[in-house]
């Protein structure tokens, strides 16, 4: 195995064209998973590229490069909006892992329970692809098509993931079989904006209970217009047809489908309850 370090993205580019190249970021899923098979021929190490670390804010939204860390996210100025996606940092592995495992690292390993993607989804996050060849961006429920399956063609490389400017506040709950370094039995992100006590648009996503995670988009029509004591019995009373929740060794089916239900209101209050408090 030849392990390599470009310091340039087209350099990491010009690399990628050898067959069977394999980017390497944090290593954190790359790495365990080496224990399954023999390792690529080549491996191309992002984390000297210029440009792919680090969060920037613009007038269009925000910009989170390809290999910054969790870590760094955390440490990051953002807005109410990405509280969610904060907490949901918070809950990706050890402080060691989210020292060195990437934001795009989460994305394309594309676990069904990644912690990172429910969160993204709910800000309606984009995913930035470059090749030798050109540039193009997906929305991320485009990207990520199954598990462990994303939209990444041969020689391509993520350089950002892209979130639109947006109001409002973000939350994200999580339910696993002990409180850290757990596998999701189920969760569930939001981004709330409200107007005189009512919400005004709301953005739901739900991980680890169906093949990819998924956003709500019924769900959210419905809740347009309601008020904080109306969720209850919304999320009850919805089927939540978008997921496809399993029977494993962490729960069975019918338990995380109930789950869900008490995780959407969790979420959705916590979000509009720092809402109205941010807006009072």
């Amino acid at each position: 195995m030849s392990l390599h370090r470009p310091e340039s993205l087209d350099a990491a580019l010009a690399l990628m064209r050898a067959p069977g190249a394999v980017v390497l970021a944090g290593g954190t899923d790359l790495y365990p998973a080496l224990r399954d098979g023999p390792p690529p021929g080549e491996m191309v190490d992002l984390t000297r590229v210029a440009g792919l670390r680090g969060v920037t804010s613009g007038p269009e939204g925000w910009r989170i490069g390809a290999a910054t860390t969790w870590s760094e996210l955390l440490r990051a100025d953002l807005p109410p909006l990405f509280d969610g996606l904060r907490a949901a940092a918070r809950e990706v592995g050890s402080v060691q892992i989210q020292n060195a495992g990437t934001v795009a690292g989460n994305l394309c390993n594309a676990s069904p329970a990644a912690d990172g993607v429910p969160a993204l989804l709910a800000l309606d996050a984009e995913v930035a692809l470059q090749s030798e060849t050109g540039t193009r961006r997906l929305p991320l429920d485009a990207f990520i098509t199954g598990p462990r399956a994303t939209a990444l063609r041969p020689g391509e490389i993520v350089t950002a993931v892209h979130v639109p400017a947006a109001e409002g506040r973000g939350a994200f709950r999580k339910l696993g079989a002990r409180r850290y370094l757990v596998i999701s039995i189920a969760m569930v992100a939001a981004t709330v904006e409200t107007e005189a006590g009512r919400i005004a648009r709301a953005r739901i996503a739900v991980g680890a209970c169906s093949p990819a995670a998924r956003r709500l988009p019924d769900l959210e029509s419905v809740l347009s217009g309601k008020r904080l004591s109306d969720v209850p019995e919304i999320a009850q009373d919805y089927p939540f047809p978008e997921l496809a929740p399993i029977g494993d060794v962490r729960a069975p089916a019918a338990y995380r489908d109930e789950a869900v239900r008490i995780l959407v209101t969790r979420t959705l209050v916590d979000a509009m309850a720092e809402e109205a408090a941010h807006v009072a």
